[in-house]
């Protein structure tokens, strides 16, 4: 009789915690993986952050504004081949799509912040605000890096994420 009892206490407690994290989702469907912000010379008042974003949710999201404390403004932008020649062209959004990643590349998309206040040094911190199109807001912490080479991609898969 107490195991029927307890089954019943289990279930209403399962279906609650189902429907509480029903309403959470919206505001965690999203987290950062990993990433960085690349280290200029301080003449250089522009700079770039990669990093890669993953969608836990159900439905594909848009990250579409990033910003920054420590810029005038952060950009999108993609990298597109025209006629062989590479350019950067600012983009609106970039799509992840559900349960699936972005990764922002020095190859590839990217975010552009550009107008420092103030030079970065290696192993600063930048603080940048990832706006969504679900409403949803991310904000990230991304050390400064010269050149995060492969050694240090490699190195970071060994991380346990928390």
């Amino acid at each position: 009789m107490e195991f029927k009892t307890l089954k019943i206490i289990f279930k209403h407690l399962f279906s609650f915690l189902v429907l509480t994290s029903v309403s959470l989702t919206a505001s965690a469907n999203v987290i950062l993986v990993d990433g960085h912000v690349r280290a200029m010379p301080a003449s250089v008042p522009n700079t770039a952050a990669y990093l890669t974003l993953e969608n836990h949710g159900d439905d594909a999201v848009n990250l579409i504004a990033v910003k920054t404390p420590a810029a005038k403004e952060a950009q999108l932008h993609t990298i597109v081949d025209e006629n062989g020649m590479v350019k950067m062209r600012q983009v609106e959004r970039f799509p992840i799509t559900s349960h699936g990643a972005l990764a922002l590349k020095p190859s590839g998309d990217h975010i552009m912040i550009l107008g420092l206040n103030k030079p970065l040094s290696e192993n600063d911190k930048v603080v940048l605000t990832l706006i969504f199109d679900n409403d949803q807001q991310l904000q990230v912490e991304l050390p400064v890096l010269k050149n995060a080479d492969s050694s240090h991609q490699d190195h970071s898969e060994h991380h346990h994420h928390h």
